[in-house]
C-alpha cells in the first residue's frame, strides 16, 4: 500500500526583543506599531498591505506582511488574511496599507476591500477593528476614527 504524504502548514513566530505585551487601544497605538512593521525604505515606492492580529484583550499576537504591490496598488486576498488569523487564534485584526503618493484619502477600492474583510470576519468571529492608510510623511487615516468603519 502506498503511503500518502500530506503537507502541514506551519506558522512561525519570531520572539519580540521586548517581552512586554503590546496592547492596541486606538488608531494611534496601531499606527505606532505599523511604523515598525512597514519597510521605511519602501513606503514611498510601492504599496504594501499589513495585518495586525490581536487576542481578546487587544494584545498584539503578531503581524503579517504578505501582500506587496506596485506603485498604485496591491492585490489582497482576504482568504489568506483569515487563514493566518485562524491559525494564530486571533479574535480581532487591524489592516493597513500605504499610499506612496502621500494621499490619505481612501479609494473606492479601499472601501470595498474593507467591507469585504469586515463581512468575512463576521462569519469567523474575527472582528475588523480598523483599516489605516499610511503615507511616507508619517501621517495616517483611520477608517474607524472617520466613522467609515463601525465596529
Amino acid at each position: 500500500m502506498n503511503q500518502i504524504i500530506i503537507n502541514e502548514v506551519e506558522l512561525h513566530y519570531r520572539q519580540p526583543q521586548s517581552k512586554e505585551s503590546v496592547v492596541i487601544r486606538n488608531s494611534e497605538d496601531a499606527h505606532k506599531v505599523l511604523l515598525s512593521v512597514f519597510d521605511s525604505n519602501q513606503i514611498n515606492i510601492r504599496e504594501e498591505f499589513v495585518v495586525l492580529y490581536m487576542d481578546r484583550s487587544n494584545r498584539l499576537i503578531g503581524s503579517y506582511t504578505g501582500f506587496k504591490g506596485g506603485i498604485t496598488g496591491v492585490a489582497v486576498d482576504p482568504r489568506i488574511i483569515f487563514s493566518v488569523g485562524l491559525k494564530c487564534l486571533a479574535v480581532s485584526i487591524i489592516v493597513a496599507h500605504n499610499h506612496p503618493s502621500g494621499n490619505l484619502k481612501p479609494s473606492h477600492e479601499d472601501k470595498q476591500l474593507t467591507t469585504k474583510i469586515k463581512e468575512g470576519g463576521r462569519f469567523l468571529d474575527i472582528s475588523l477593528l480598523d483599516h489605516l492608510i499610511l503615507n511616507p510623511s508619517g501621517e495616517y487615516f483611520s477608517f474607524t476614527d472617520e466613522g467609515i468603519l463601525e465596529c
